[in-house]
């Protein structure tokens, strides 16, 4: 039997809210995870980005927040992820669901004003959204108390690390209650996330959803052969043979304007994303390809990090992604939530080796394509 958000005994309001915003059957991860958050155990889960783990946490704090709404200014839940991009999203979420306005957050972020957060801060925000680095800035500076935070969540964890928070999460850590419940999410459970989960979780409850390292079974793995003096007029070639939105990934800064200008140039909507531009600009890319208005959004991995569109029909790896996880999380942009979606992957002959050792990491096998003129392919 399919179960449904009306069986959690949470409260009419919350319940009024998710009705509200169409939220009727749980995912897995929230029919796994929500259940034993309102039962205040620690939760470890691995979940891919798209599976619906944000509200798997959101519901259980705003449920905390509702009991502890009226005891004093200080914070008592603090999220934190590894993007401004993944914490605005988290920030949104919350916000559609929060049954009063009384439980208020502040987002903290850097490539954001200070004024903004910091009066959220002082007004006595509830729940705190935040990037390590800055938070860990407002810390110092003692311009933010941690000292009643109820509940911590950790999200993205794997891509914190990788990006080099690990000690930054050490030492905000160190300024939270050490009673306290602590929700942990991760794409992979790899030698440093196990590390952090038994250095912050006590007894945790385990939650796996799907392989921690495979990519949807509803995506279609192409790969093609192709010169790599030829790969933009292949990426040409699909825009005009596919319907759909193209989320385009390549490994540099410049390969991503580069590739950006000259399908603007060549009559294609496309925009770019990537860490050498502002965050006004970063915003403004991503709400023009997730509201159609540019068809393609050409990526570089850091700079995706994060990224939540919904409706993605088509992603490219560009350039071939270093590691299997980079292409894991690449991929699953596309199919999200059930919908098809089609991934295609571009290859020298020289990097031949680079995709098998992919596909053996991954236990997959991609269809193969080799250019021979563009327009022509042979399987």
């Amino acid at each position: 039997m399919t179960t449904q958000f009306s069986q959690f005994s949470l409260s009419p309001a919350l319940m009024a809210r998710l009705s509200a915003n169409n939220f009727e059957t749980p995912t897995p991860v929230q029919a796994g995870a929500i259940p034993l958050a309102l039962e205040g155990r620690d939760v470890l889960a691995t979940a891919q980005t798209g599976t619906g783990k944000t509200l798997s946490f959101l519901i259980p704090i705003v449920e905390l927040l509702q009991m502890a709404e009226a005891r004093g200014p200080a914070a008592h839940v603090l999220i934190l992820l590894p993007t401004r991009e993944l914490a605005m999203q988290v920030e949104k979420a919350f916000l559609a669901i929060r049954p009063s306005s009384a439980q208020t957050v502040a987002l903290v972020v850097g490539g954001l004003a200070e004024r903004t957060q910091l009066d959220a801060i002082r007004r006595g925000a509830k729940l705190i959204v935040a990037t390590p680095g800055r938070l860990e800035d407002y810390i110092k500076r003692k311009l933010v108390r941690l000292d009643q935070v109820k509940i911590l969540v950790l999200d993205e964890v794997d891509r914190m690390l990788d990006m080099g928070f690990q000690p930054a999460i050490a030492r905000i850590a160190a300024t939270l209650p050490a009673a306290r419940q602590t929700l942990c999410y991760s794409a992979t459970l790899e030698g440093s996330v196990k590390e952090v989960a038994r250095k912050y979780l006590n007894n945790p409850a385990r939650i796996e959803i799907g392989s921690v390292l495979r990519p949807a079974e509803n995506v279609e793995l192409r790969t093609f052969e192709v010169a790599p003096d030829k790969k933009q007029e292949l990426l040409e070639h699909l825009l005009g043979a596919e319907k759909g939105s193209f989320l385009v990934f390549v490994r540099t800064k410049h390969g991503a304007d580069r590739v950006a200008r000259r399908l603007s140039r060549n009559g294609h909507s496309a925009t770019q994303i990537h860490g050498d531009r502002s965050q006004s600009q970063r915003n403004a890319a991503l709400r023009s390809f997730s509201e159609g208005r540019h068809r393609v959004l050409v990526a570089t991995d850091v700079a995706a990090r994060g990224i939540d569109v919904a409706h993605v029909a088509h992603v490219v790896n560009f350039d071939l992604p270093k590691i299997a996880e980079d292409f894991v999380h690449r991929v699953g942009r596309t199919g999200r939530a059930s919908a098809k979606g089609v991934a295609s992957t571009f290859a020298g002959p020289a990097e031949r080796g680079d995709l098998r050792k992919i596909e053996r990491a991954l236990s997959i096998q991609m269809k193969r394509f080799r250019v021979r003129s563009i327009g022509e392919n042979a399987a």
